[in-house]
Order: C-alpha cells, then structure tokens, then sequence
C-alpha cells in the first residue's frame, strides 16, 4: 500500500501540512530537529510523492527547462549541475536544450518545454534586444536569464563589468601600455559587458593608453583565427580575450608565431575553466563562481513560479593572475585587484 504524507506525519508526530512543507524544501518556518525526523520517517517508511496527483491539486508540474548554447560548454555545464543539483533538492525537475545559439532550435525547445507544462524556462542564450524572449516572456510560463541578460526581465549573471575592469585595471599595473580585446559576439552582454569593462578600468588606469578591439566567438578557433589577424597588423603589449577557450587559441597563436605569452605579451582570458591553470603557461583569467550562479539561478526560478516576480543578482568574480600576464611564481610578483563596479544601465 502506497504510503501517504498522512503516514508520515502520524509516524513523526506532526500536522500533514509540515511534512508537506519539508519534503518540497520549504523547510524555513521549521526547526531543523522538526526537518531532521520529519525526513528520517519518510525514508525509513519508503515514502514517495505522487508528483501527478499534486500536480492536478496545484496546477504545478515541479518542472523547470533550461536553454543552453550547448551543454557540452563547460562553463554553462557547470551551472546547469548546480541548478539541477539544488532543484532536486527542493523536489523539482530539470529539463534541458541545447539551442547552438540559433533561434529556430530556441523556439522549438520552447514549444517542447511548454507542452510539457514546465513551471518556468530558463535562458542562458539570450541576445541583447531579444525580441523573441520579450514576445514569449509575456504569454509563456515565467522566465529568468542566466549568464547573459536582456531588456528588463529577471537575470542571474557574472558581474561581467566589473570582471573585465579587474582585467583592465591589472594589465595596467604590468605597465603595458597598448591592448588589444578580442570581443565574442556582438549579441552576447556577456561579451559587451567585459570589453565595456575592460576599455574603462584600461584607460582611466593607464597614461597614453592605446585599445584595439577585435571580433571573435567564444571558442578555441575563432580566437587563434583573431590573434592571426593582431599578429599580422602588429602585436600589443597586452592581450584581454572574453572567454577563456577564445584566449586558449590565441595563445596557440602567439605561441606558433614565437611570441611568448607572460614574457613578450601579457594575456588575460575570462571564466577561469579547470585547464587555464594547466596550460605550459597558465593563463591569468577572471573566475566568477559558477556553482554559485547556478544556485541562485534556481532560487529566483522558483521565486518566479511561486510569486510572480523575482529579483536580479549579479555573482561577484575574481581576478586569477598567473603567469601568462606576466606576474606570479615566474616573477614571484603578485598584483591585487579590484573591479570598478558595474553598469549602471
């Protein structure tokens, strides 16, 4: 016989309505002794929630989707598992797409995920002036943005801003002078909002200072393809690169060109994925706490489903010098930094 939540509070000796509360995750208006027994009952008596029925009862799927460019980056692989990993925790499904950055396959993700009746999408592949996400924001199930952001609806990003001033500030203090930034892509804030942070914190922190910027994706190609066309109209003294796999392939470059990064160019990169610090020169690169990113993410999805309305965050980020900059064990030279805030619009 299928053991009910009835069960399980006669068993720990509280009202059904608590132990409902608990075994959805909403456990701040108990004590944790309360969570503690309420939750050794449950497991001990096999209990397990009949999502269909509570589901009819409440209109509510305990379902979430998420969009990706694709989940094979890890970057956005990261986040994704610390969502899942806190949305299961609190009782909830995660469905996820990849949409390869390309709206066709976003709407029919879309259209997938709303046949299934989530509670609420999440996006990671928005563009700036989406008029796509706008349009289906207002008729849809909620929706909030994860790691790149538009117009006015709810977000959870890096403060990308601040995390390229870190970068601008710091190559300023190796007294290079001159720095090229090799953007992703125009649609992305993540992109703009680095460059945007980097020009600023460079140039208010550097005399005479020179910036080129430079196009490029996000991937390990198109930034060796960009340093190319750097290298063949004439190298920097510095480098900042958006993404971390951009500035993986530029240093390719460099390096096949026998520039030495850390000794002849410094190179700054964005996101600080596991390999940077493995690179033959580890790369210098801004780290913002994916993990954390996710779990927020997941907190203002599940404000959204439940209210209506959730506020924005911006998850703070570091600067890791290494090497490729041109300071740490090499030099045995350390450079603090800090970010000169973000945007305000």
């Amino acid at each position: 016989m299928r053991v009910t939540l009835r069960d399980v509070a006669a068993a720990s000796g509280v009202h059904t309505s608590t132990v409902s509360r608990v075994l959805r995750g909403d456990v701040q208006r108990v004590r944790p002794e309360t969570v503690k027994r309420v939750r050794a009952h449950a497991a001990a008596m096999g209990y397990s929630a009949d999502h269909w029925a509570a589901s009819l009862r409440s209109g509510r799927t305990n379902i979430i989707g998420m969009l990706v460019p694709r989940i094979t980056d890890v970057v956005l692989a990261t986040v994704f598992e610390s969502f899942e990993e806190e949305a299961a925790k609190n009782g909830y499904l995660v469905l996820v797409a990849s949409t390869w950055d390309e709206a066709d396959k976003r709407r029919a993700a879309v259209a997938r995920f709303v046949d299934r009746r989530v509670d609420g999408i999440v996006i990671a592949d928005s563009r700036l002036n989406d008029a796509d996400i706008n349009a289906f924001a207002g008729s849809g199930p909620p929706v909030l943005l994860v790691s790149r952001r538009t117009a006015e609806l709810p977000f959870v990003t890096g403060d990308d801003y601040g995390g390229g001033a870190q970068a601008g500030t710091h190559l300023a203090s190796t007294g290079v002078r001159n720095v090229t930034i090799i953007s992703g892509p125009d649609y992305a804030s993540t992109s703009r909002d680095r460059v945007a942070g980097c020009f600023e914190a460079f140039t208010a922190s550097a005399a005479d200072a020179r910036v080129e910027v430079v196009s490029a994706g996000f991937d390990v190609d198109s930034g060796r393809r960009a340093m190319e066309e750097v290298i063949a109209r004439g190298l920097p003294e510095g480098i900042f690169v958006v993404n971390d796999f951009a500035a993986i392939g530029a240093m390719s470059a460099l390096t096949q060109a026998g520039v030495r990064p850390g000794h002849d160019i410094a190179v700054v990169g964005y996101n600080d994925i596991p390999i940077s610090a493995q690179l033959p020169v580890p790369l210098s690169s801004v780290r913002a706490d994916l993990s954390a990113m996710g779990r927020v993410a997941f907190q203002r999805t599940r404000e959204l489903v439940e209210t209506g309305a959730a506020s924005s965050s911006f998850v703070e980020t570091e600067l890791i010098v290494r090497e490729s900059s041109g300071w740490g064990p090499r030099s045995g030279q350390t450079a603090p930094v800090t970010g000169l805030g973000r945007p305000t619009a």
